[in-house]
């Protein structure tokens, strides 16, 4: 069985290597990267992968109006998304509970607990 693949946008350089790490080494997953919502696009209709943990925050394409993007590009919308976000206010959490997303991951987050989190919000065992 091939290991699962998960393309992870977020603008942060530092924060993505974490995440990286965390996510092949105690997840067990291949991660791809993107800097950009415009990149992420892009690499999510060219490799098609099992999933997408998206940064909310970013400069050229904010998260929601990129998820939106890929809900509505038939190459993409089947691809569950996982939101990775600093924004973790109660009226962001009823703003995120209207979109059709496999879950939230407030950041800071613990590095050791990031894949089962993720696999939680994704339901993989």
């Amino acid at each position: 069985m091939t290991a699962k693949s998960i393309l992870l946008i977020d603008d942060e350089k530092h924060l993505s290597t974490v995440i990286q790490a965390c996510l092949e080494k105690l997840g067990g997953w291949t991660v791809l990267k993107a800097s950009s919502g415009s990149e992420g696009l892009r690499k999510a209709e060219a490799e098609h992968p099992d999933a997408i943990l998206l940064d909310v925050m970013m400069p050229d394409i904010d998260g929601v109006t990129l998820l939106h993007k890929l809900q509505e590009n038939p190459t993409t919308q089947a691809i569950p998304v996982v939101l990775l976000t600093a924004k973790v206010q109660q009226n962001n959490y009823k703003q995120y509970s209207l979109l059709r997303i496999a879950g939230v991951i407030a950041k800071p987050f613990d590095p050791l607990r990031l894949a089962d989190r993720v696999a939680e919000a994704l339901n993989w065992k």
